[in-house]
């Protein structure tokens, strides 16, 4: 049986010149771009991050919608409570709350555009 023995400082340096040529060459062997290829590779990054730009868009004028419409529904339902003389009174909240629904329906139609 034979016994373990530690490689010396020589051989431990020849193992990592070694290594250091086959990296070298692994590089050497790698074919060069094609500036087509790359061109096209660009290209397609910049349509998917316009369509990924476009739906996150989208996703925020529909949550802009949506807290729009709660809002006017909550205006709906303060102005059916309100007084029966034809002119509600609204409560500083609900004024707030208009104010930002015609906030809110302002930059959805500037977004739109």
């Amino acid at each position: 049986m034979t016994s373990y023995k530690d490689p010396s400082f020589q051989e431990r340096a020849a193992l990592a010149q070694q290594a250091r040529l086959k990296a070298v060459a692994l590089l050497r062997a790698k074919p060069p771009v094609d500036e087509a290829t790359l061109a096209a590779q660009s290209a397609a990054r910049l349509v998917r991050e316009k369509a990924e730009a476009e739906a996150r868009l989208a996703k925020l004028a529909a949550r802009e919608q949506a807290k729009a419409d709660k809002l006017a529904q909550k205006l709906a339902r303060a102005a059916s409570a309100g007084t029966t003389s034809g002119a509600p009174v609204l409560s500083e909240a609900e004024k707030k709350l208009a104010r930002d629904a015609r906030y809110v329906s302002r930059k959805n139609r500037q977004a739109a555009k």
